[in-house]
Parts: C-alpha cells; sequence; structure tokens
C-alpha cells in the first residue's frame, strides 16, 4: 500500500519542471510590464514622460481635443469599417464556396488565401506598393482602404471557416427535404448558424486594420494619416505623455475586441460541442 502511494507521488512529480512557474512569472512581466508602465505614465501630470509627480487625465484631455488626432482616428475608423465589411464579405464567400468542394483546385485556392499569414508584411506592403505604381492608381486613403481589404481577407476567413466546419449538415437536406432552394437554405439555415463566425471575423479583420502601420505607410498618400502613423510621427519627435495617452486607448480598444473575439470563439466552441 505505502508502495503503491509512493509510485503514484513520483508519477505525479514527474512532469513537472523546477521553477517553470518563476520562468512564466518573469516572461509575462518582461511582455506585458512595459504596457503597464505606458498606461500608468499616460496618467502623469508632469510633461516629462519619464518622470512621475502626481495623477492627472489631462494628456487625455488635450490628446483627443487636438484636430490633428481627431482626423487620425476617423481616418483609421473609416478604413477599419470599411475594410472589414468587405473582407469579412468576401472571406464569407470564399468559405461558403470552399466548403462545397465541388471544384478541382480546392486546396491551392485555400492555401492562396491563407498565404498572406505566411508572408512577412513588409513583403506584402513593397508588392502592394509596386502593384499600385504599375497601374498608376492613386495613393491615398482609398488605397489604404483596397490593401486593407486584400491583407485582412485570411484573418476574417479563418473563423468563419471554422465554424462553417463545425455546423450541422443535417439541417440544411432537411431544409432541402421540404422543398427549400439554395437561396432560402443559405439564407435561412446557413447564414444564422454562421452569424457568430462572421461577427468573430469581422471582429479579428477590424482588429488587425486599425493596429496596422507598415502597409499603411507603404500605401498611404498625403493626408492620408491613420492614427498609427500619427503615432508613429509623434515619436520621432520624442515620447510625450499624449503618445502614452493615445497608445493607452488604442490598446484598450484592441484588447476590448481581442476579448469580444475569444468569447464569441468559446461560444462557436460550445455550441459545436453541443451538436
Amino acid at each position: 500500500m505505502a508502495s503503491n502511494i509512493g509510485r503514484s507521488s513520483s508519477n505525479s512529480n514527474k512532469g513537472k519542471i523546477p521553477w517553470l512557474k518563476w520562468w512564466a512569472c518573469i516572461f509575462f512581466v518582461y511582455l506585458y510590464g512595459p504596457i503597464a508602465v505606458l498606461i500608468a505614465f499616460s496618467f502623469n501630470d508632469n510633461r516629462i514622460a519619464q518622470v512621475w509627480t502626481e495623477f492627472s487625465t489631462k494628456w487625455y484631455v488635450k490628446a483627443f481635443s487636438n484636430e490633428a488626432i481627431q482626423n487620425a482616428i476617423i481616418n483609421s475608423l473609416i478604413v477599419g469599417i470599411i475594410a472589414t465589411l468587405f473582407a469579412t464579405l468576401f472571406a464569407t464567400m470564399a468559405a461558403l464556396i470552399l466548403s462545397k468542394g465541388i471544384f478541382k483546385g480546392q486546396t491551392l485556392c485555400l492555401g492562396i488565401i491563407s498565404l498572406p499569414l505566411l508572408v512577412p508584411e513588409i513583403a506584402t506592403a513593397v508588392a502592394t506598393l509596386s502593384f499600385f505604381a504599375a497601374i498608376n492608381f492613386p495613393l491615398g486613403l482609398t488605397s489604404i482602404i483596397v490593401a486593407h481589404i486584400v491583407f485582412c481577407i485570411p484573418f476574417a476567413f479563418m473563423p468563419i471557416r471554422a465554424r462553417l466546419a463545425g455546423m450541422d449538415a443535417t439541417l440544411q437536406e432537411a431544409g432541402r427535404d421540404l422543398y427549400a432552394n439554395d437561396v432560402k437554405v443559405l439564407w435561412h439555415i446557413i447564414l444564422p448558424q454562421l452569424k457568430p463566425g462572421i461577427f468573430a471575423g469581422a471582429i479579428l479583420a477590424f482588429i488587425i486594420s486599425i493596429d496596422d502601420f507598415i502597409i499603411s505607410l507603404m500605401v498611404a498618400g498625403a493626408g492620408a494619416t491613420t492614427l498609427p502613423l500619427y503615432i508613429y510621427g509623434m515619436i520621432r519627435l520624442g515620447v510625450s505623455p499624449e503618445i502614452n495617452a493615445v497608445s493607452t486607448v488604442l490598446f484598450l480598444t484592441s484588447l476590448t475586441l481581442v476579448g469580444a473575439y475569444w468569447f464569441i470563439s468559446k461560444q462557436n466552441e460550445s455550441n459545436n460541442n453541443v451538436h
């Protein structure tokens, strides 16, 4: 009996790595410590960003009453919303077509859609700029929108395809047995089930678009300054509490959207397990 207890305790400790918890803590401090410092100093009353004096929210008021920052936020929202709508639409159509498996080259098409996830973003940015130059496409807000649509499609495609793969095909068969045509099956059966995946894909595409810097820097024209580009321009003049305030709001916005995406993904997994 004692030998069995000793054997079970040794087995339970066999897979544990000494000091793993401490290394994990060090990793998370290294990863999120700078973000915590940025958020803390965004409430610093001192003009010198690295010298703390007292708590204040004046830099948030000053930053978001700045007309240039307001224009950059509006540009980012215009680009993000339009790119999200079109990227999600194209990703949904691609997922629906690829789920049918009725044509040759399906695997090749899937690889092409997923390719931007593997290619370095700087290569994508340079290629996009070269393409715009070759066709004499004017650089500006429109060029950023077009580039973001193409770049965001794979990110919207992933959760939509995952949701589509987990759907119950018998419901579609039941609809056809009740003499519903393909349009009615799509509208009344497929899309209602696919809605969480579409929403999750849209959130992910919006996050990628609103945070993008490299592609926007390459294809932006005069007057087409998005928020990441404006933050970069401010940093070149030195770190200030205004930059900390704007960066904090951008970080919290992205964090909120990522949390919403995670929650929707978990809901999709639970729904798939129920079915």
